[in-house]
């Protein structure tokens, strides 16, 4: 039953995410890139001096390019600028599909890619790369640097086919108030690190949503926290707010200033964790009691997640505070409605094994 009303949720929620999204191509990056097979990482440096590495065509398999039977690691640069009237867009790098991994950095930072290099390996030769580009990373009317790098581990290798640039998408959902790209993250546990007032400067930051096994903690297993500051405008502070966490790996607690607002998943004891099944695929939808936000000042998002296996973290979107009125225009009073039919069939488990 609990595995049903993950899926049901699911279906219910995914159709709201990917039909409400267009895209614009803001830069065309098909065409002539430099090319370097072997593997370093200073290659994502943006000072990195290309010059004397081989030209490649994007999108065709290195095979067809002057590379055949090359299986291993390669990189990819190429240099662009992006207009000044794409300064307030919300940009997304495009790459086409990769056969099998990748990560994509650009002017030196990492900001995504699909499939696991080795010694995990996992391909994802079939699954188009879109990763959103954090303002805080690009210049605008200056030259900017993106560098891929690519792991293929059989036969094709590359960046195959598909649309290479630098989209702006737009007709998302409409948020009454969006987070920044960047959220604070740590691994561990501490029930601290769910307040206002906890110093988290120190901590990694994070692109958020993005798989954390993407960046940099392909191996961890377990718990791990993210924490965001926002503002609550003057005009919000009468509204009934929802929050939209996309969905996490696997299961999650939500806080906003200390105060619990939802959760996915049970992390009270090891039976519950083995009990771990669908809740990756769930879309999370939170109400916002009013009296957790504090107009005016500094308000902060801290989210508990524990990851059993393979990919961890906010893996998906959409990520973002909305209205009731959003909330009704998306229709999704049927999956706050399962998700307190599922703690409900969660109690009735809590007697059958006494926890």
């Amino acid at each position: 039953m609990k595995t049903t009303l993950s899926i049901i949720l699911s279906f219910i929620l995914l159709p709201v995410v990917s039909q409400t999204q267009e895209s614009r191509q803001v830069v065309d990056l098909r065409g002539t890139w430099k090319f370097e097979i072997g593997d370093k990482l200073s290659y994502a440096d943006p000072k990195f001096d290309d010059s004397k590495w081989e030209e490649i065509f994007v999108p065709e398999v290195w095979e067809n390019e002057g590379y055949p039977g090359y299986d291993g690691y390669a990189w990819y640069r190429k240099k662009f600028s992006l207009p000044a009237s794409a300064q307030n867009k919300n940009l997304y790098f495009h790459g086409g599909y990769i056969d099998d991994a990748s990560r994509i950095y650009i002017n030196g930072h990492l900001i995504g890619g699909k499939g696991l290099f080795p010694p995990e390996f996992e391909t994802a030769y079939d699954n188009e790369v879109i990763v959103a580009i954090p303002k805080e990373y690009v210049k605008y009317n200056q030259e900017n640097v993106v560098a891929i790098r690519v792991y293929d581990d059989y036969r094709y290798g590359g960046i195959t086919r598909g649309k290479v640039g630098v989209f702006e998408h737009t007709n998302e959902i409409n948020f009454a108030i969006r987070f920044p790209d960047l959220w604070r993250f740590k691994t561990g546990d501490e029930e601290r690190w769910s307040g206002t007032d906890f110093d988290d400067s120190k901590w990694q930051q994070l692109i958020v949503p993005t798989p954390w096994d993407i960046q940099g903690y392909q191996d961890y297993d377990g718990f791990a926290w993210y924490r965001v500051s926002f503002d609550v405008p003057s005009n919000m502070q009468n509204e009934k707010l929802f929050v939209l966490l996309g969905k996490i790996d696997d299961i999650d607690e939500a806080y906003i200033n200390g105060v619990k607002i939802g959760n996915t998943g049970r992390m009270e004891g090891s039976r519950w964790m083995q009990r771990i099944t669908e809740e990756y695929q769930e879309l999370r939808v939170y109400r916002i009691p009013s009296t957790a936000l504090r107009p005016n000042q500094k308000n902060v998002l801290s989210l508990r997640v524990y990851d059993k296996m393979k990919y961890g973290g906010v893996c998906e979107g959409p990520v973002g505070i909305i209205t009731e009125k959003e909330y009704r225009r998306l229709n999704l009073d049927d999956a706050i409605r399962n998700r307190d039919d599922r703690t409900k069939f969660e109690r009735f488990l809590d007697k059958i094994f006494n926890e």
